[in-house]
């Protein structure tokens, strides 16, 4: 179980050179460089301008390197990368949409303390007509 001290880090935090995350992702500097230029993954920058990538970049790149083994563009693969990422908020939303109607239906389901449901009379309104306090039922 993991503990919550200040030395760990999320998977967000910029810490790997190029070099590094180059290595780790089994890429040449070189290409990371140019997938920075076509927008396929953007690194921290430090003061100084250098590159600083992330556990999430690497995961991006290692997911660009499947892609491309596919033998997928880069634009092509800009495309289905935007797509998983609709396709994994699309997925967290539905999820929410679950519960909340889970929610309601139980909330529905559970007895309240007012007795039962009573169907109330409902009128029609023909649009153009007025209606009357005086028409008979």
């Amino acid at each position: 179980m993991p503990s919550s001290n200040s030395t760990e880090r999320s998977n967000t935090t910029a810490v790997y050179v190029i070099s590094v995350a180059a290595e780790l992702a089994g890429m040449h500097p070189q290409t990371l460089r140019i997938y920075e230029r076509r927008g396929l993954v953007l690194p921290a920058r430090t003061q100084g301008g250098n590159r600083r990538y992330s556990d999430e970049d690497i995961a991006i790149l290692r997911r660009i390197s499947e892609l491309t083994d596919e033998g997928m563009n880069l634009e092509g693969i800009r495309r289905v990368m935007h797509l998983e990422i609709e396709n994994a908020r699309l997925r967290v939303e539905l999820e929410q949409a679950r519960e909340i109607a889970q929610h309601a239906i139980a909330e529905a389901s559970r007895p309240h303390g007012g007795g039962d449901l009573v169907p109330l009379r409902q009128a029609v309104v023909v649009f153009g007509e007025r209606p009357s306090i005086l028409d008979p039922d």
